[in-house]
């Protein structure tokens, strides 16, 4: 009788491809499932995402990677646009066609930009550092429309021959917070992308996704510049064209990451829809309905991680055991945090100054839980009774936040880093 075929082995290259070892009459076979057709297509599709995405794609990123990419591509495309805009107006306005400007002029406005540049990323690195990881999104897109104005203002400033130098001087010290937040946000960014540890290889896949774009805005620039060629109108009309295009993916592109870490703003968030209805939100629900544009007016600002100064010891500690302490003053909410506080310790922190934070400035109706603690007659009962509060629902709450898929081992809180140690005591 003939012998008939048994698959003895399996083998697959991620999720691209898989084969099966089959032995038929004594004979061992590989042969790829699913057929051999579209072999061609498969194979240049296959180099296509070798060449441009992470090895392992998709399992060895996060869920968001693809739709990110696309909007993030598709910024940088108009992006290169309105840069060869800009580029074109600056070396216009040092003097680039015109045989009475001098080389050493346009050296010293050229020096002069980069200067004040270089000194402008020194300080809002000093200044916003610490901010760029727990709010990435904001400052992503706070980047691209500070990038925006400075090319506006690059494509403006030949039309103001006396204050050229000042005008593009500006622009490079926007273009110098672009630099750095642009930068530093991407990193926080690939971070949360990485699921193999692979932030070197996302980085530099990125690197490559980037050139493609910046080759193929290099042949449209091409094209372009004979046309916008002593045309001013024409140079704006594009320039704006390219700008809405680039602000809109810069939007999607932020709306698109789903952050599975609490910051201040998602645990906010999930906290209020908790003590509404009992449900904790999802990583995707909560990051739709997170905030990305930043906020310059807060009536209640939390500080974390502040000096005992911040607070009055006394009744701070008053029926507290936690590790950290808590209270009101000059209208704000401080946490002092002591340095066995573990990072379980800090999201319970960060819920009840949350809620404080709530009763405090109320932005809606309050309900539940909140509308009785708005029912304390000062500060200090307020904090007493979030105290309580706590108690009550901080365990359910994160053993919620574990099962929807939060991070609890980990956070993006923004906490300063003074750490007090007390004396801890009954009232």
């Amino acid at each position: 009788l003939k012998e008939k075929m048994s698959v003895v082995a399996t083998e697959r290259y991620g999720s691209l491809e898989s084969w099966k070892y089959q032995l038929k009459d004594g004979v061992m076979k590989r042969e790829r499932e699913g057929g051999n057709g579209g072999t061609t297509g498969k194979t240049i599709i296959g180099v296509f995402k070798s060449v441009f995405l992470p090895q392992g794609y998709p399992e060895s990123v996060s869920g968001d990677y693809l739709q990110y990419q696309f909007w993030d591509t598709l910024q940088a495309f108009s992006s290169s646009l309105s840069g060869t805009l800009a580029t074109q107006a600056s070396l216009r306005g040092v003097g680039v066609g015109n045989q009475e400007a001098t080389v050493a002029a346009a050296t010293i406005t050229w020096l002069l930009r980069d200067g004040t540049g270089m000194l402008g990323r020194i300080l809002f690195a000093w200044l916003k550092g610490n901010k760029l990881d727990s709010e990435a999104k904001k400052w992503r897109l706070v980047a691209d429309v500070l990038n925006d104005i400075a090319m506006f203002m690059e494509i403006l400033a030949p039309n103001f021959p006396t204050c050229f130098t000042l005008i593009v001087c500006s622009a490079g010290i926007f273009k110098s917070i672009v630099g750095v937040a642009g930068g530093a946000t991407r990193a926080a960014l690939t971070l949360h992308q990485a699921r193999r540890d692979n932030m070197a290889d996302i980085s530099a896949k990125d690197g490559s996704q980037e050139t493609l774009v910046n080759l193929a805005g290099l042949l449209v620039s091409l094209i372009l510049i004979p046309l916008v060629t002593d045309n001013p109108l024409l140079t704006f009309v594009l320039f704006f064209l390219f700008t809405i295009l680039h602000l809109f993916a810069n939007y999607k592109a932020v709306r698109s990451v789903v952050m599975e870490t609490l910051n201040e703003a998602r645990l906010a968030i999930v906290l209020h829809q908790y003590l509404r209805d009992g449900r904790v939100l999802a990583p995707l629900e909560a990051n739709h309905k997170e905030p990305v544009f930043l906020e310059f007016r807060r009536t209640v600002p939390i500080k974390l991680g502040v000096r005992l100064g911040e607070l009055d010891l006394n009744l701070a500690m008053k029926n507290n055991h936690k590790p950290f302490l808590i209270g009101v003053k000059r209208g704000s909410v401080c946490v002092c945090l002591g340095p066995d506080a573990s990072v379980c310790d800090e999201i319970r922190a960060v819920c009840q100054a949350v809620c404080l934070c709530a009763v405090l400035h109320p932005v809606s109706p309050l309900e539940g839980a909140l509308k009785q603690l708005s029912m304390s007659h000062n500060h200090w009962e307020l904090v007493h009774e979030s105290h309580k509060l706590m108690d009550q629902i901080f365990q359910p709450f994160l053993k919620g936040l574990e099962v929807a898929g939060w991070q609890t081992s980990r956070t993006l809180l923004d906490w300063n880093e003074w750490r007090v140690e007390w004396k801890k005591k009954s009232s």
